[in-house]
């Protein structure tokens, strides 16, 4: 297995990398930040125009059928710049249609994500934040020849700007042959539908989302009547690997630029960088990087073979989680007091990262997977279940 960037590869990061580090600055990051829509539709038109919407979609669809690893890159260098577009519940979103939905879905919808018309979001997390079929309590009624949902859905990401969310909802108690959820496809823009804007450490756009009698149709359904769980599952593990992306890319850049301040920044008669407890954080840095991407490049390649990768992708989320949060906060240390002032832009990754650390599983819920892996409990392999007291 062979995880490292192949030449294709590399040139496509290092194409990503000039691109967004010329149209994204961070004037425009803050700009984002503050505006009702949150993304700028003209660098998000640019995106759909290099292809990278529809990277990793079928060919048949307007894609370019490509690995997950390539758009892996893409996210990860999106990351890197903080760009503030819904790169990543686009993707995650038109994966699980190219991968489940119908035909008519497809048809419907992949061409215009690829062509950066549609923008995609899901809706899984409720008030009981486990990402667990039992947390799902957002009813979705059979009624003629369609469905009506009630409920509420949290942490909706970039729901304001969304055509489409896939929404993952209880349609009947959970049985021996199932677990009673099925995914819907909702036009947030429909009658019953409302959307609370959350205030976020990131200062990104996330929703509190409110289903009043929504009646839907039987062509929204994606795959089949209480069958939704498994594919809900693998969304979600693609989410994650791709988030672990997009982590990475912002904290490498972050350890970059303590690197370059401590090689600049002058006490005691000679730059910080020459004191040894500052070498060793620094080191630390590059090594934190760089593991969590060799987990998780290794979780994308198995997820493009279509092996199982659900262990590797907690690996590689829980390992990010901590160490991730360990980069942005020794940057701050190596910066001082001015890493926390709002008129410097290191803060910028700091909330970011430190946001991103918390969604789609804590810590404890990733390795919690991975403990019930290694003792082989049965049933217990699943993110936000913890591990019983007796094995």
């Amino acid at each position: 297995m062979d995880i490292l960037p192949s030449e294709e590869e590399q040139m496509l990061k290092n194409v990503a990398r000039e691109f967004l580090e010329a149209e994204c600055s961070t004037a425009m990051v803050r700009e984002m930040e503050i505006d009702g829509l949150g993304y700028p539709p003209a660098l998000w038109k640019q995106m759909a125009d290099l292809g990278w919407l529809g990277l990793a979609l079928p060919e048949a669809y307007g894609g370019q059928g490509l690995p997950l690893t390539y758009l892996g890159l893409i996210i990860e260098e999106a990351g890197r710049v903080l760009a503030p577009v819904p790169l990543h519940s686009t993707a995650v979103a038109a994966l699980t249609i190219a991968s489940d939905g119908t035909d008519q879905q497809k048809q419907n919808i992949l061409p215009a994500v690829s062509d950066g018309s549609m923008i995609l979001t899901w809706a899984v997390h409720e008030r009981d934040p486990r990402l667990l079929p039992e947390a799902m309590q957002l009813q979705a009624t059979a009624d003629g020849d369609g469905w009506v949902l009630n409920g509420a859905k949290m942490f909706v990401d970039n729901f304001n700007m969304a055509q489409r969310c896939l929404v993952a909802c209880r349609t009947s108690p959970a049985s021996d042959s199932n677990q009673g959820i099925s995914l819907f496809l909702v036009d947030p823009n429909g009658t019953g539908v409302t959307q609370t804007a959350l205030v976020t450490l990131a200062k990104d756009k996330q929703s509190k989302v409110d289903f009043k009698n929504v009646r839907i149709d039987r062509a929204a359904l994606v795959g089949d009547v209480d069958q939704g769980w498994p594919i809900v599952e693998a969304m979600l593990d693609r989410a994650t690997a791709l988030l672990c992306c997009q982590m990475l890319g912002a904290a490498r850049k972050d350890a970059e630029m303590a690197i370059e301040y401590a090689k600049n920044r002058v006490a005691f008669g000679r730059p910080i960088g020459a004191f040894q407890s500052v070498q060793h954080m620094l080191a630390d840095m590059i090594l934190h990087v760089d593991g969590g991407q060799m987990l998780t490049y290794e979780a994308l390649w198995k997820m493009d073979r279509g092996l199982p990768a659900s262990v590797e992708v907690s690996q590689a989320k829980s390992f990010c989680n901590e160490k991730c949060e360990v980069v942005v906060r020794t940057s701050q240390v190596i910066h001082g007091g001015i890493g926390f002032m709002m008129e410097f832009d290191l803060h910028l990754w700091f909330r970011r990262v430190t946001s991103w650390t918390m969604r789609l599983g804590t810590t404890y819920d990733h390795r919690a997977r991975i403990a019930a892996a290694l003792l082989d409990v049965p049933g217990k392999v699943r993110l936000g279940m913890p591990l019983p007291t007796s094995v």
